[in-house]
């Protein structure tokens, strides 16, 4: 065989080994995002269906807050 061939049938291997272990990364990398997202959304369903941690007034609050920052920074400040 030539240098070349060579040549090529070791970087045609090592990008198939690289492109192999990014996969199995990423493939871990999207089970662990399910898994957070599923531990928020149960933590936002007892939050909301239990009353414990989000309140509405409290959200409203927040809300109007924003809702004033906004509208100061529309009438530059006053």
């Amino acid at each position: 065989m030539d240098n070349v061939q060579i040549l090529l049938i070791v970087v045609v291997v090592s990008l198939t080994l690289l492109l192999l272990v990014v996969g199995v990364q990423v493939m871990l990398i999207i089970v662990d995002l399910r898994r957070a997202i599923k531990r928020l959304n149960s933590i936002l369903e007892d939050a909301i269906l239990g009353g414990g941690l989000i309140r509405p007034d409290k959200l409203t609050g927040v809300l109007e807050l924003l809702h004033k920052s906004k509208k100061l920074e529309t009438h530059g400040g006053s």
